[in-house]
């Protein structure tokens, strides 16, 4: 097997925008189609953390700062390619996610070429996360390691507290800028540069909303980068630009991207805003293929876990691009790459809670495999020991552990999708319903009792314990019908 990292999905929710007054940071992680890219949860105490960092296939090292935080993360099970910690929780309560492949475009690349020997998705979540005391804090540090380093790729980071969310595009080889997320409004991002419009006026005043490279500005006017057609007087500034055009600058507007990449921000933000637009008639006003769609929306309800979950699952339902569509036009039900598919590896929501005690605010729920066959279950991240289950993850296939069993269920299922969809579904439920009551449950004992770390580590294990139970109990039903669908069957009635 060969192991290699690809695309992901993001949404980010504001705190006046989620059911419960939380902010939800969510991304899937997915590798090439052609390869598998097992994960596994774990913690990194202080001790583990290394006082240098080399990047990988370089030979640069990081000296990082003393007493680094606590954090969770998710990093590739196998060694070799780097860590990949993709998503965590630091033991301040603060998030990161990292990282959303994004695109850019030849004039940015022409102006400021990505570094061969930089930092990347390997190593952001290491290099920052166990540093970092709020999300604002988050784009400012790596905002510096960027332009000391500069990166290999074009990437896209979150950053969350329980009151703000940020995110962070970078621009090139080392320039980077990032905006909050207004508190009454979600975010999705594709693989796509998505930030719309920048504010220099706030980002070289007060940075409020919004954050960039010390010399973004000069980096725009050198390289002809200020794209857009707007009124502008003879005498003004593009620093006093409040509304500057980010994606007429920045990003890319290819036909991949009208395949592979715009169609989920649709998807999702139809979702979300289904009466706000016209999304389906022949004149919408987005379609999947729309390189204009919105940034951020005011959603038309407060969201959900299980929304973010449906969304980072979806296969285009009740659209005519479902791949597992049988009935009616079928020539373009593989149109568009969807945001479930074979090739996710694993999703963390990560939910700050900021009416609860600090050691109980912070919850990642977390599933691993193809996300139409999987489904969510949370656990506190201020613990100091992970479930076996989760941690022990290798390169050898095994339904001890919860990424190779969702990942044999999903390509059982979806052989058979229309026979095993009701038992994933039956499945999915039941683990949603649980993962709330769990939680209200643990919450309320320990808010009771003024419970201790250990507390905690046994409500993840009791958790973690029933997900195992269920998780096998769906393999054997979805084996079950798998195999009486085996293409050789044959009984004596055959005959």
């Amino acid at each position: 097997m060969k192991y290699n990292h690809s695309s992901c999905t993001t949404i980010l929710v504001g705190k006046n925008a989620s059911y419960d007054g939380s902010t939800m940071m969510a991304r899937d992680e997915d590798s090439p189609p052609e390869v598998f890219n097992p994960k596994k949860y774990v913690i990194i105490k202080p001790n583990e953390q290394p006082k240098k960092y080399k990047i990988i296939n370089s030979d640069i090292e990081i000296l990082l700062p003393d007493n680094p935080y606590q954090y969770t993360e998710k990093p590739d099970a196998i060694e070799g390619s780097g860590i990949f910690g993709e998503a965590g929780i630091n033991s301040v309560n603060i998030a990161m996610t990292a990282t959303e492949t994004i695109t850019s475009n030849e004039m940015v690349l022409g102006a400021d070429p990505l570094v061969e020997n930089g930092i990347g998705e390997a190593d952001f979540l290491t290099i920052v996360l166990p540093y970092i005391k709020s999300a604002k804090e988050g784009v400012i540090r790596l905002g510096e390691l960027l332009e000391k380093y500069g990166t290999y790729e074009f990437n896209g980071i979150g950053f969350q507290d329980e009151n703000d969310i940020w995110w962070m595009e970078t621009i090139g080889g080392h320039h980077f800028a990032a905006k909050r997320v207004p508190d009454d409004s979600y975010v999705v991002c594709p693989n796509q540069q998505g930030i719309q419009s920048f504010d220099f006026v706030d980002a070289f005043g007060e940075q409020k909303n919004n954050i960039c490279s010390k010399d973004l500005i000069d980096f725009i006017k050198n390289n002809h980068l200020d794209l857009a057609f707007y009124p502008k007087k003879n005498d003004e500034k593009l620093e006093n630009n409040k509304n500057f055009d980010f994606r007429a600058a920045f990003c890319s507007k290819t036909d991949f991207d009208k395949v592979y990449n715009t169609p989920r921000a649709w998807f999702m933000l139809r979702y979300f805003n289904k009466n706000s637009y016209k999304w389906d008639e022949s004149n919408s006003d987005f379609s999947p293929e729309s390189l204009d769609l919105p940034w951020c929306l005011v959603p038309e309800h407060k969201i959900t876990i299980e929304d973010i979950k449906y969304v980072l699952s979806s296969y285009y339902q009740g659209t005519k691009y479902n791949p597992y569509s049988r009935y009616g036009d079928l020539s373009k039900k593989k149109k568009y790459r969807t945001i479930g598919y074979a090739s996710n590896t694993q999703i963390t929501i990560s939910q700050i809670r900021s009416y609860l005690p600090d050691k109980i605010k912070a919850i990642e729920w977390m599933s691993f495999g193809p996300n139409p066959f999987n489904e969510l279950f949370p656990q506190y991240s201020r613990v100091n020991d992970i479930h076996n289950y989760l941690k022990n993850t290798t390169d050898e296939v095994s339904t001890d552990n919860s990424y190779w069993i969702n990942r044999l269920i999903g390509t059982l299922a979806d052989q058979y999708y229309s026979e095993t969809i009701p038992f994933v579904e039956k499945y999915q439920n039941l683990m949603s319903k649980k993962g709330h009551e769990f939680i209200n449950k643990f919450d309320n004992k320990f808010k009771e009792n003024k419970e201790d770390a250990s507390f905690l580590e046994n409500a993840n294990h009791e958790i973690v314990e029933f997900v195992k139970k269920e998780t096998n109990k769906l393999l054997g039903e979805v084996l079950y019908i798998s195999s009486l669908n085996m293409k050789n069957a044959f009984s004596r009635s055959d005959a």
